[in-house]
């Protein structure tokens, strides 16, 4: 079983750090690669054209083998909004159609469709959350199975639900997509790097994921995987460094070409040598760890909640209906939130309150000792 990890990050002593789902901590290994990169800045260097495309070619390599995918279907991007807006870009919408997400899904995932929708007069259909919590899981992926149908153009989904874990079965959602013809679009940013995600077995056209947060790597990078539908559509943005050839700046000619595969869809100054290098790091740790491993210690270390959210006082969905890494705790007085999240911040537990969530994200640096902080917190709050 893996072992507590904390002596790989710089998290200090005495902060109780369960918020890996809004932003990662930096691995340690991570932060001298940040800081060489600065170095790099402070006294550049010309790159030769095989130097300048070598380290977005490595980050392409690891995350690709994070999700059974390959190095020429990822494409690097600075957000989940630009990802999401490849296939927004290339998708025209027939009055009448409709775009099938979920209810409360993040908001960076759904803007694109609202214009989308809007300009082309098709339909935004958010699927309720079930008030079942026992078997919100299970109930949520039938209302969205049923919610796609003839009409429906895009699916739109994440792997689990942002606020509290609950999770969507990717395999049959897209497979019903499939069968309508729909543009199966996935955002994979609070499962890759600590859950499973199957590229390969899902299929959806489009996986998009930001970097910050189960990846362990900084702000601002993140990637795409296109699947076959979309390798070869249009870029919305155009710039020299996704044409083909364009590297090799001793030539002035414009090219028509685009690079390999996805690459074509990757964000401007995308090589940037302070943090490529630094989310490359953080995916192939990641990766050593290994999925199930992770998900093994987040399970283990939280079973003391078990007993806690028997009381009637909290409302949480069982292990089997969400990840192990996220779980979104709700108050039957939803009136004491504040109280709570004022307990927890005493005793220096930092989680998020997401909606009506007060949501709790570990990862392998957490220790009993942080949860033994974030249930005294919560009984204190709720008294």
């Amino acid at each position: 079983m893996l072992g507590n990890q904390k002596s790989l990050f710089s998290l200090p002593e005495g902060l109780h750090y369960l918020n890996c789902a809004s932003r990662a901590p930096l691995l340690n290994a991570s932060q001298t690669l940040g800081i060489a990169g600065l170095r790099r800045q402070i006294a550049p260097v010309s790159l030769g054209p095989e130097e300048y495309t070598l380290e977005s070619e490595q980050l392409r390599e690891a995350v690709a083998g994070l999700i059974n995918g390959n190095p020429d279907q990822i494409a690097i991007t600075p957000s989940v909004s630009y990802g999401v807006a490849i296939a927004a870009h290339n998708v025209r919408l027939g009055s009448g159609q409709n775009v099938v997400s979920m209810e409360e899904e993040f908001p960076s995932d759904v803007y694109a469709w609202i214009e989308r929708c809007h300009k082309d007069g098709a339909e935004l259909r958010s699927v309720a959350r079930p008030e079942e919590t026992a078997r919100v899981s299970s109930l949520w992926n039938e209302r969205l199975l049923d919610a796609i149908d003839g009409q429906t153009a895009v699916v739109n989904v994440s792997s689990v639900h942002w606020t509290d874990g609950v999770r969507f079965d990717l395999e049959a959602i897209g497979q019903r997509a499939r069968e309508v013809g729909a543009l199966f679009v996935v955002d994979g940013t609070q499962s890759i790097g600590a859950a499973e995600l199957d590229f390969a077995r899902i299929q959806p056209d489009l996986l998009v994921c930001a970097g910050y947060k189960w990846l362990l790597g900084p702000y601002q990078i993140g990637f795409a995987a296109l699947g076959e539908r979309l390798m070869d559509a249009e870029p919305f943005e155009y710039h020299w460094s996704n044409r083909a050839g364009s590297h090799d700046v001793t030539g002035t000619a414009y090219r028509h070409e685009y690079e390999k595969g996805a690459r074509r869809f990757d964000v401007g100054e995308h090589t940037n040598y302070i943090t490529v290098p630094m989310l490359t790091e953080g995916a192939r740790q990641a990766k050593a760890w290994g999925s199930e491993a992770i998900q093994d210690y987040c399970s283990t270390l939280c079973k003391p909640l078990a007993e806690l959210l028997e009381d009637e006082r909290f409302v949480a969905a069982p292990a089997s209906q969400r990840i192990a890494h996220i779980i979104g705790i709700r108050l039957a007085d939803a009136s004491r939130i504040p109280a709570v999240m004022q307990a927890l911040a005493e005793r220096q537990v930092r989680v998020s309150r997401r909606g009506q969530s007060i949501r709790i994200s570990p990862h392998v640096y957490n220790s009993p000792e942080d949860i033994d902080a974030l249930t005294d917190g919560l009984m204190a709050g709720v008294q």
